[in-house]
């Protein structure tokens, strides 16, 4: 739903900017998956490095998906006040890499025999810290979907 939202709404800006094409709306689309596939990659990586592959897969898309509901708070923000966008798009990437170092700390705890402190830690705020460039590249909203 959130993901509808968001490619919806970028739409929306580059409709408003001028720049709206059906071939546009498409590579938004197909960004936006990619950049659902790319953050679904990155939790089950590093969930079987850390020796805990058992959760489900689902579980870890519904995570990964939440990624669009900041981005839709962002891009929504960057429509009404265009200078919103840039207090908007941190608080939600920090938002969302506190909800997946919780969840994910939580998926850990259950599975996991042995826990080694440090290694944990370092993955988890890798996983934070990678929200970052992925919610960049997500909220570029442009022609070019690459960039």
């Amino acid at each position: 739903m959130a993901f509808g939202t968001y490619v919806v709404l970028a739409g929306l800006t580059l409709g408003l900017n001028g720049k709206f094409s059906p071939e546009s709306l498409n590579w938004l689309f197909i960004k936006g998956l990619l950049g659902w596939f790319l953050q679904v990659a990155l939790l089950k990586v590093t969930l079987l490095s850390l020796g805990s592959g058992e959760a489900p897969l689902l579980d870890i898309v519904a995570y990964a998906g939440y990624t669009f509901t900041g981005m839709c708070f962002a891009v929504l923000g960057k429509i009404v006040f265009q200078y919103s966008y840039y207090f908007l798009m941190p608080w939600t990437c920090l938002c969302m890499g506190i909800f997946l170092v919780k969840t994910m700390k939580r998926v850990l705890f259950a599975e996991v025999r042995s826990y080694d402190s440090s290694r944990h830690h370092y993955l988890l705020l890798f996983i934070a810290l990678a929200q970052f460039p992925l919610f960049t590249w997500l909220g570029n909203i442009s022609v070019n979907w690459l960039f």
